[in-house]
């Protein structure tokens, strides 16, 4: 097992990119942290247990706060209950 098993690999990635709803044409405020960095930093929070507001800067995940709203959008788009049957049909 890897020591940090937030970091998504790339095939694993090749799963989920697809799955991901496309970002608004027109967002309002900075451009966003990749999808690919804020599921890292949902991964991060989740396996250390520790609040969104935690999540450091440093590791280039984006604000705990940024990761929550992605991880909002993403359930709500049904993202982890396709993901989840793609995986069982793996």
């Amino acid at each position: 097992m890897t020591t940090r098993p937030w970091i998504v690999d790339d095939d694993l990635w090749a799963l989920i990119e697809p799955l991901l709803p496309p970002w608004p044409e027109r967002s309002p405020g900075p451009r966003p942290v990749s999808d690919r960095l804020c599921l890292q930093g949902i991964l991060f929070v989740l396996h250390n247990d520790i609040a969104w507001q935690l999540l450091p800067l440093e590791l280039g995940f984006g604000s705990g706060q940024t990761c929550w709203r992605r991880l909002d959008r993403w359930q709500k788009a049904g993202v982890f209950d396709q993901l989840h049957q793609l995986l069982l049909a793996e």
